[in-house]
């Protein structure tokens, strides 16, 4: 007689080792279906138009600092030339899950594809991990220029800026490839309910109906060797930075040199506050509301704040935009 597992059917044949035959319930493409932010109603066009609100103005806020550092050949530097990827990063990001949110408010129909919901998942992940990476590679920019402001041309060639943006958009890709592949082997109940308004790893590996032990040990180790690598070179990148304006003599000199770092560290603790909000747990615990709410933080939110923490904070940026806008401005 077979015997029934949770998550598997278990067969003892004779003489024939154990076999291991997926629920003939479960299906390696099922349909899913996202609950969104809510599951009243009367809450849907709220948060609709929170939401396209919020879309909007991130569209707008990284296109024109992209196309401000594009226009201006005083912003083609290594560090504009890394905030212009951000940028571009920060405008994919909203974009992944953004318009199919909107679509489910709009409609009341949050189904998604098997197929459509890993591309979602991977290109998140994908641009999930160059803000991570991106992150990093600035706090090193701003090392390089701050503690060695000599050396800097030749510490931060266009060749070598372009050797670290490449390298951290293949490992994005691979990583994020890894995710994808791995969920894409699991078995699903089909017509599964997603409990968020996405499609992220930790919903999905909850609702599989397969063994999913070793996907959650890679990815935890993936995840956690990829952002703690992030973290450890953002705070060794600052700790030289702060020694080295400590060692300043002139008040002015101190806040000039920090004044350069105060947007990618407002930018620094946003992100992350929310991640870890988010993912700083074992992926079989439950979801809580507090951790959507930090999802919309870093996936819309964050996004749509960053060009103008920078922006405003930026006197170059303000200047390459008022001329791209034709706004005239007051002389002393």
């Amino acid at each position: 007689m077979p015997i029934l597992a949770c998550s598997e059917r278990i067969v003892f044949m004779p003489n024939l080792s154990l076999i291991k035959i997926p629920r003939m319930n479960c299906s390696q493409a099922p349909g899913f279906i996202l609950l969104g932010l809510s599951s009243d109603p009367e809450k849907w066009q709220p948060f609709f138009s929170i939401f396209l609100g919020l879309y909007l103005l991130g569209l707008l806020g990284n296109l024109l600092l992209l196309l401000a550092i594009g226009a201006d050949v005083h912003l083609h530097t290594p560090m504009y030339f890394f905030l212009s990827q951000l940028s571009l990063v920060d405008l994919c990001f909203i974009t992944t899950t953004a318009p199919k949110t909107l679509e489910a408010l709009w409609t009341g129909d949050g189904s998604i594809s098997f197929s459509g919901c890993l591309t979602q998942l991977y290109f998140f992940g994908v641009f999930a991990d160059m803000d991570n990476l991106l992150l990093a590679v600035m706090a090193i920019d701003r090392y390089a220029a701050i503690c060695h402001p000599l050396l800097y041309p030749l510490l931060m060639t266009p060749c070598r800026c372009q050797i670290l943006v490449s390298g951290s958009w293949g490992i994005a890709h691979g990583v994020s490839m890894i995710y994808t592949l791995l969920l894409s082997q699991l078995y699903f109940h089909a017509s599964q309910e997603i409990p968020h308004f996405f499609c992220d790893c930790r919903p999905l590996l909850l609702l599989s109906c397969s063994d999913t032990h070793f996907n959650e040990v890679l990815m935890m180790s993936l995840a956690g060797v990829l952002g703690i690598s992030a973290v450890l070179c953002i705070v060794s990148s600052y700790g030289c930075i702060f020694y080295a304006v400590a060692r300043v003599s002139s008040a002015q000199g101190k806040r000039k040199a920090l004044t350069t770092c105060s947007s990618h560290l407002s930018v620094v603790l946003l992100f992350y506050s929310t991640v870890f909000a988010t993912y700083l747990k074992p992926p079989s615990s439950s979801r809580s509301s507090g951790e959507v709410v930090a999802a919309v933080m870093y996936t819309l939110v964050t996004p749509t704040l960053n060009p103008f923490i920078y922006s405003l904070r930026n006197k170059d940026v303000k200047s390459s935009l008022r001329r791209i806008l034709n706004i005239e401005t007051s002389q002393d």
